[in-house]
């Protein structure tokens, strides 16, 4: 098992009372002191010594060349465009379209608790024209462009149940990611259900993605999508819940590969804690979308420290009986840690060493080698 940083990076729940608390407070959230007000883009230039033409700033204070993240996009027009972040939180939604390839988002800080994109609509907040957002509406930030890349950067979606009892619709995603060979480093991703949506841009694009040292938490469904996605030495935290009385609270993966994409998404050297009692929660249940009744969700859990708030002796569950889990394609190998003990040896199937030998980084996402870029 890899070390991990034991520091549990700011929660949602605590990022939340920062951001609508007293000014100080939030100011505090926003520029932390160790991020240097005085260069608020770290190492990574300035407006006035840039490093690339194609490098934009962005301080919220004013001391870039725009104070939001939505308004650099709309200016980096075409391919290869480089955002540096300043600390601060960033309460807006921002999407970057398919034309905008190749661009490298970079929290100027090196620490991605200073950096916050967060906005709080859910999949049934009403649109001001009529109708709600839906899931996909409801992103925070969504990514469809080729290319994308992101370092030292948390997406945060603040929808809080609690706080609107009378919406059913509550799905609330913090990130939307559809293009190929997607890049996140040492990134979080905080919400409740629906957290993180690793998915593809159609049916038949089977977008490769690759998270490395990041941070996610939720608790029903909170890694989702039918993306090609690896998942290396990160970390998953599961949520308390006050209401609901009984297990199971949720579920940490939910895939929807398609049926013809050989490969899903593969967690490895990686780990799963818990703030919920002991073995409240499932590690997955698979999603097959009425959009695509033939999908085939994949999941391959290895190598990687399961907490006891998974339950040991029933990982999996169904999302529809109609799709039961054992005819999709889940498995696990040599992982460790209490959620990880096989007792009931049905509801675990494991790999054997040869199929593990396929189930590794170089084998989903092909020729691409996101952990060789540097910044």
């Amino acid at each position: 098992m890899p070390s991990h940083d034991t520091r549990l990076p700011l929660a949602r729940r605590g990022f939340l009372l920062a951001s609508t608390g007293a000014a100080a407070a939030l100011a505090l959230a926003a520029a932390p002191a160790h991020a240097g007000a005085r260069r608020p883009f770290g190492r990574f230039g300035s407006p006035a010594a840039r490093l690339t033409p194609q490098t934009l700033y962005v301080d919220p204070n004013g001391r870039g060349d725009h104070t939001t993240v939505k308004d650099a996009v709309t200016a980096a027009t075409g391919s290869g465009w480089t955002l540096v972040l300043a600390p601060g939180i960033y309460r807006e939604t921002v999407a970057v379209d398919v034309t905008r390839t190749e661009t490298t988002w970079i929290g100027a800080s090196e620490d991605p608790r200073d950096v916050v994109i967060v906005y709080d609509n859910a999949a049934g907040t009403p649109k001001p024209g009529g109708g709600t957002y839906g899931t996909t509406g409801s992103a925070t930030t969504t990514v469809q462009a080729d290319g994308f890349t992101a370092r030292w950067i948390t997406f945060a979606n603040d929808w809080l149940r609690a706080d609107h009892p009378g919406v059913t619709g509550t799905q609330a995603v913090a990130i939307k990611v559809q293009g190929d060979r997607s890049a996140f480093h040492h990134c979080r991703f905080l919400g409740h259900q629906d957290t993180l949506y690793a998915d593809s841009i159609a049916l038949t694009s089977f977008a490769r993605q690759y998270f490395s040292h990041c941070y996610a938490e939720g608790d029903v469904d909170f890694v989702f999508g039918r993306a090609t996605a690896v998942y290396e030495n990160c970390h998953f935290r599961t949520l308390n819940r006050t209401d609901l009385a009984a297990a199971p609270y949720g579920f940490v993966f939910a895939p929807s590969t398609a049926g013809a994409n050989p490969r899903g998404y593969l967690v490895t050297r990686s780990r799963v804690s818990s703030e919920a009692p002991d073995a409240f929660y499932k590690l997955a249940r698979p999603w097959v979308p009425s959009s695509d009744t033939t999908a085939r969700p994949s999941l391959v859990v290895r190598d990687t420290w399961l907490g006891p708030g998974i339950d040991a002796a029933a990982p999996y569950t169904n999302m529809s009986d109609a799709f039961p889990w054992q005819n999709q394609r889940f498995a696990e190998y040599r992982d460790t840690g209490p959620g990880a003990r096989i007792t009931v040896p049905e509801n675990r199937p494991q790999l054997t060493r040869e199929q593990a030998e396929s189930a590794t980084r170089e084998a989903y996402l092909g020729d691409w080698r996101p952990w060789r870029e540097t910044c």
